[in-house]
């Protein structure tokens, strides 16, 4: 079965990353994207990983993981080596409100990171369900070089033209022929 896509607001969330290593780095650097409410828990710590901490003012346990750890996070995100670790924080978390994401290993995951474009405020997500990360990957690549860099200023303009208008009929049908005068500069060529 496939994942469902489903965008979060991640204001109040609170963030759990074990593991400090490669793959948790990149997992640190896709979450920045969206929350500053993350907290680290390994025993090594990269020199990327320990930068994007220091930088962005992240709480940091060097130390392993120890069982309860998990108790008052909204989200695990768990980026080790250990297999053993996946499954023991997963069935940890059943019975409880905790999302988990346990990277490379979709048995142990109720939700998985999706390869993404963000511009502003939009943000498209691609995702293979785990079947291909390197396919999603190359189809983001494929759109950020289409996307317009002025998509967000756009996007802006948009929303600022909104809280304006009263909503109704005349309003979408303006808003529709700006997004088409839109796309016709920038992706009918």
């Amino acid at each position: 079965m496939s994942f469902f896509p489903l965008y979060m607001d991640m204001q109040n969330r609170k963030v759990l990353v074990v593991g400090a290593g490669t793959i948790a780095t990149e997992k640190l650097e896709k979450l920045l994207d969206f929350t500053k409410e993350i907290t680290v828990i390994a025993a090594e710590v990269n020199a990327e990983a320990h930068r994007l901490i220091k930088d962005h003012c992240l709480t940091l346990y060097q130390r392993r993981y120890k069982k309860g750890d998990i108790e008052g996070f909204d989200i695990v995100i768990v980026a080790t080596d250990t297999v053993d670790l996946y499954k023991a924080i997963y069935d940890e978390s059943r019975g409880s409100r905790i999302l988990v994401n346990s990277v490379d290993n979709t048995d142990y995951c109720d939700f998985i990171f999706p390869s993404y474009v963000q511009k502003g405020d939009l943000t498209i997500a691609f995702s293979t369900g785990g079947a291909s990360p390197a396919f999603a990957k190359q189809i983001r690549r494929h759109f950020e070089k289409i996307i317009p860099d002025t998509v967000g200023e756009f996007l802006q303009k948009m929303k600022g033209l909104r809280s304006t208008m009263p909503k109704g009929k005349v309003r979408m049908q303006y808003f529709n022929g700006l997004v088409e005068e839109y796309f016709k500069k920038y992706f009918d060529k």
